[in-house]
């Protein structure tokens, strides 16, 4: 018999959460303190959702994205996880930049980046201040028509290098354009530019790992292998319960922290809304996705060190559509080193491209496999001009494509990070739509990466406390 993934769940939860990434777990963390029986599903066998890892054949390790976000990820880690998880947090030394334009490499701060663009691209000093000091003032209630494009010209006409080292980190992080809103450059920018990188030492399984300790400490009921179906809503258009795996159960509340999207027009369908909304939803643009290719060396072979993060192009000029494009020509290298998980012997390297789905899910199967095979190769020489006998030193290497991220976190397209900015005013406003309904996840861009989504997760957590205490009170 299959096994029941729900057995033993109780029939009512306070809080029902759906997903369990950092913005997922975060939420059941926090309302489990406050005193909330909550119920996590995730439908995957592993937590985390892009933040997570996997293992292979021979003792090989990979995490899953990028391993870099902003120093206020210690506070929020220690405020609303543990010490212990805060502790392990470490500052990436070295970022580095090749290609055509510049060759550099930076610890990734402010005052790094200032003596870099005096020093070495020749910008005065006066307006270099003040474009940070611009970045960092920028807000929400700032104008939202101005776009990044417009904001670097401002600032920096005509110069597409200067461009490339402000921009071409961030939009690996998060898909950002130019395009885009400049506010959602600026506050993401300042954000890393406070004090630089920084990284789990120990690895995402370590992180997760303590996170599901300290969710079971709490007493979150957690569960796998778990898809929800369907948010039920009453006729008063509030939220009464989940079917997942075909049982229902039912809670006062929901947390999605699936695809914006999805939970509007699947999990709770477009006729539990006001029209307006949902063609407002409809409109809500998905974010783009990513290619990765997983490369592991062979037991105690490794490398000399270079650098922590590598962002290398081929490209003239910084070219979102070129780094889009399935003909590869930029790559961010992530280098873990033995150092990464202490106590391992192990050397990895992550390779990460941005991607659009159209262009993996229009494939035959043959060429699927053809075309992920040539991404592999294509990577490891590229690579071979930092690790100059990579070929021989490889002992397993694999790729993921947006179809892995769809299949895997069920988002559409597979979009890894999530919606463009206009998602975040829906996502905000779904609890004046349906009672009890809530969103955390990665929309507008502003809300992307690891810190955002803990962030998101706890702002989230508030109005479902002040939810639930008004809801009691009556």
């Amino acid at each position: 018999m299959a096994k029941d993934f729900l057995k033993g769940a109780k029939s009512d939860y306070d809080v029902v959460v759906i997903g369990s990434g950092l913005a997922g777990l975060t939420s059941a963390n926090i309302l489990a303190r406050a005193g909330y029986s909550v119920l996590l599903l995730e439908h995957h066998y592993q937590l985390g959702g892009m933040a997570t890892w996997f293992k292979r054949a021979g003792g090989h390790i990979f995490d899953i994205s990028l391993h870099g976000f902003p120093m206020g990820m210690i506070k929020s880690c220690r405020k609303y996880w543990t010490q212990e998880i805060a502790d392990s947090i470490v500052q990436l030394k070295g970022v580095r930049f090749e290609n055509p334009q510049f060759s550099l490499e930076t610890t990734f701060n402010r005052e790094d980046f200032t003596r870099l663009l005096i020093e070495k691209f020749r910008v005065e000093p006066t307006t270099v201040q003040r474009f940070f000091d611009t970045a960092r003032g920028m807000n929400f209630f700032d104008d939202q028509g101005k776009t990044t494009r417009e904001l670097f010209e401002e600032f920096f006409p005509g110069r597409s290098d200067v461009v490339r080292l402000l921009m071409e980190p961030i939009t690996y992080a998060n898909g950002s354009t130019l395009e885009d809103p400049a506010i959602t450059y600026g506050i993401v920018f300042s954000n890393f530019m406070s004090k630089g990188v920084f990284t789990f030492e120990g690895g995402t399984d370590k992180l997760v790992t303590q996170m599901r300790d300290e969710l079971e400490k709490n007493g979150v009921d957690i569960r796998i292998r778990t898809l929800v179906e369907k948010i039920e809503v009453d006729a008063n258009r509030r939220v009464t319960g989940v079917i997942v795996n075909g049982q229902r159960i039912g809670c006062r509340t929901v947390i999605s922290n699936a695809n914006l999207k999805s939970t509007i027009l699947e999990l709770v369908g477009e006729q539990n809304f006001d029209k307006a909304f949902v063609e407002e939803a409809k409109a809500v643009r998905l974010n783009n996705s990513s290619c990765q290719v997983y490369i592991a060396l062979k037991p105690g072979v490794g490398f000399d060190y270079c650098g922590d993060l590598l962002f290398h192009s081929e490209h003239q000029g910084f070219d979102i559509d070129a780094m889009l494009s399935k003909h590869v020509s930029s790559r961010t290298f992530s280098f873990y080193y033995p150092s990464t998980r202490p106590g391992s012997d192990r050397f990895v390297v992550v390779s990460s491209t941005n991607a659009n789905f159209k262009d993996w899910a229009s494939l035959s199967d043959e060429d699927y496999e053809v075309q992920k095979k040539e991404l592999c190769d294509s990577t490891l020489n590229c690579l071979q001009r930092y690790i100059p006998d990579i070929h021989e030193k490889v002992d397993h290497i694999e790729a993921s494509t947006p179809k892995t991220f769809q299949h895997y976190t069920r988002h559409w397209n597979g979009a890894s990070f999530g919606t463009k900015f206009e998602g975040l005013k829906v996502s905000k406003e779904l609890p004046q739509q349906i009672g009890g309904l809530f969103h955390a996840g990665s929309v507008g861009i502003i809300m992307s990466g690891w810190l955002g989504a803990v962030n998101y997760g706890v702002i989230v957590c508030n109005d479902v406390d002040k939810y639930l205490t008004t809801a009691t009170a009556k």
